[in-house]
């Protein structure tokens, strides 16, 4: 029995490590590869630690005022956007946790059929348009106020909290506001920690909607810069190897500026895009366990 467990306990941890290993690899990759020349990380065989080690790649990206403009937007579309995407969320989940609401099943009907039926994107390019949200800061933030799925994980959570607390909060005087906010929102940490963490997440990542809706570069968000370097970064090497293919070689001039690649600084854009997710999580994530598991769960 003892010798059963312990090849178990083995297993479990090789296939545990190896699937850590595959997850974290391709952060290693582009670390490595974002800390190396762009000349010379051109050449390949960069896998978990740079060959020629530099800070060209992020100096290089921290001189470019657009890519600090990009920073300032995805930090404040992902600040606002949280914020009252969680409070819209909360009070709608709130209203539809109290039985004694009239029309309950109906409301709960009504906000879900969106969710089932998506119009699609031509729809959505109208709508936007006719109200006038293109080019405007808040084309990031007006569309996601709203998502059923985590309304859901809001109301069961809110459910499962004692009904008596509620009334005798009612029996002390407080209202319906009064008992949301002094009672409701800090016994919903759990909660809100997820749902902040899940639409936190999109908006930091979202490319989309500053591709399609926004052409003011001044709006741009550091996503959407990223992937038009990709964009950029796939013309300059297909020319530079249409250049050494023609037989025009490299001048001293082309070297010094392969120093920092559309390549290299994508991954060093990458790096600084995603470290501060990284960073975040973990203060949030024994809360992002408990709640997920509290509002997922029909008590």
């Amino acid at each position: 029995m003892v010798i059963r467990w312990s090849w178990f306990t083995l297993l479990n941890y090789f296939f545990l490590g190896l699937f850590a290993f595959c997850t974290l690899y391709p952060f290693i990759y582009i670390a490595a590869y974002s800390l190396n020349e762009g000349i010379d990380a051109m050449q390949g065989g960069i896998h978990f630690w740079p060959r020629k080690f530099t800070l060209e790649n992020y100096r290089e990206i921290f001189k470019d005022t657009a890519l600090l403009n990009a920073y300032k937007i995805t930090l404040l579309r992902t600040v606002i956007g949280t914020l009252l995407h969680v409070s819209l969320c909360m009070l709608a989940a709130y209203a539809l946790s109290r039985r004694k609401l009239p029309g309950r099943n109906f409301f709960t009907f009504f906000i879900f059929i969106p969710s089932i039926f998506n119009a699609g994107f031509i729809p959505l390019f109208i709508v936007l348009q006719k109200l006038g949200l293109f080019n405007t800061f808040w084309v990031y933030i007006l569309p996601f106020l709203f998502n059923f799925f985590h309304i859901i994980i809001m109301r069961t959570f809110l459910e499962q909290l004692p009904e008596e607390m509620i009334e005798s909060a009612k029996i002390d005087g407080y209202g319906d506001l009064r008992i949301f906010l002094r009672i409701i929102v800090p016994l919903s940490g759990p909660v809100l920690a997820v749902v902040s963490i899940f639409i936190g997440v999109f908006h930091w990542n979202d490319w989309f909607t500053g591709s399609y809706f926004v052409s003011n570069k001044d709006l741009i968000p550091v996503q959407t810069l990223l992937q038009n370097l990709l964009t950029q970064s796939e013309a300059f090497l297909n020319a530079t190897r249409n250049n050494t293919n023609s037989g025009g070689g490299t001048t001293e001039m082309s070297m010094q500026l392969l120093r920092t690649t559309p390549e290299s600084l994508r991954m060093a854009i990458l790096v600084t895009a995603t470290l501060p997710i990284l960073c975040i999580y973990p203060f949030f994530q024994k809360h992002f366990v408990k709640g997920a598991m509290l509002g997922s769960i029909k008590g």
